[in-house]
């Protein structure tokens, strides 16, 4: 591990997950599902590696359509298209402030495979929306429209993925896990569209780990980084994101009001081959 690796705790093994994310100089990818998951989620990571000249790349699925507005932050006749397009603006902001590369949105050019782009043009995923089962834990939606993320095809998603993995030539992808970190619908359909991509064009996978896998064992050993440094970069970028998170000290409070330690502890699990 170089000089300038983060604390890593022992996984009682060679840290594969952690090795194929750190080490190397090629792009590293993140594919995320709505805007301010690339912050809330990773952003720690993304600002350790852009500090270290490590080019990043983030695609994300959707504009966050279903996303509730914190009160106040946009005026009360702001249209849906007002609101998308803000969103828009804010993941732009958050994306500079973490040094990202660059980025897209899926079913944008190169996130659209050849063949759907002739044939039909750009496509726009929208948000599925979600529904709280219980505390922490989400479900889905009652009404996903038929433009939503989880409504489209998988093969077809994969393939615009897939696109773009192969325009930005990352050594490694990383995405959620299968749980999505809490389990919202297009967290979940973004980890089986990525790890789909990624074996069409042989990039290896590592996932974020969410909490509710954390403890299990068969799923194969996690390396956590400590990123606590990163902290200041965090709050600068989840601050952008005002329409959907206020930042108070080291915590992000969301709109329904809960409160967490803004993310600067991540476990890497490298995904089976």
């Amino acid at each position: 591990m170089s000089d300038h690796a983060p604390a890593l705790e022992p996984s009682g093994r060679s840290p594969e997950a952690a090795t194929a994310v750190l080490l190397g100089s090629g792009p590293v990818a993140f594919v995320h599902a709505h805007p301010d998951d690339e912050t809330l989620a990773t952003g720690a990571l993304i600002s350790y590696l852009t500090r270290r000249h490590r080019p990043v790349a983030v695609l994300t699925a959707t504009r966050g359509e279903a996303g509730e507005l914190v009160p106040g932050a946009l005026p009360p006749d702001t249209t849906a298209d007002q609101l998308t397009e803000h969103r828009e603006t804010e993941l732009d902001a958050a994306c500079q402030a973490l040094g990202v590369q660059r980025h897209d949105f899926l079913g944008t050019p190169p996130a659209r495979a050849a063949a759907a782009l002739d044939a039909a043009g750009p496509r726009r995923y929208t948000d599925s929306g979600m529904r709280w089962v219980r505390p922490g834990l989400a479900g889905p939606a009652a009404d996903a429209g038929p433009d939503s993320l989880t409504s489209a095809a998988v093969d077809d998603a994969a393939a615009d993925v897939a696109a773009w993995l192969a325009a930005v030539a990352p050594d490694v992808v990383l995405t959620y896990d299968e749980h999505g970190g809490y389990g919202h619908p297009d967290h979940v359909r973004v980890n089986e569209i990525t790890v789909a991509a990624a074996a069409r064009v042989g990039i290896p996978v590592v996932f974020v780990v969410s909490p509710a896998l954390a403890d299990n064992a068969a799923l194969g050993p996690i390396d956590w980084l400590q990123l606590g440094d990163e902290l200041p970069t965090v709050q600068q970028a989840l601050a952008h994101h005002r329409s959907q998170v206020s930042v108070d000290g080291a915590d992000v409070v969301h709109v329904g009001g809960q409160r967490e330690p803004i993310l600067t502890r991540v476990g890497l699990r490298l995904a089976a081959p």
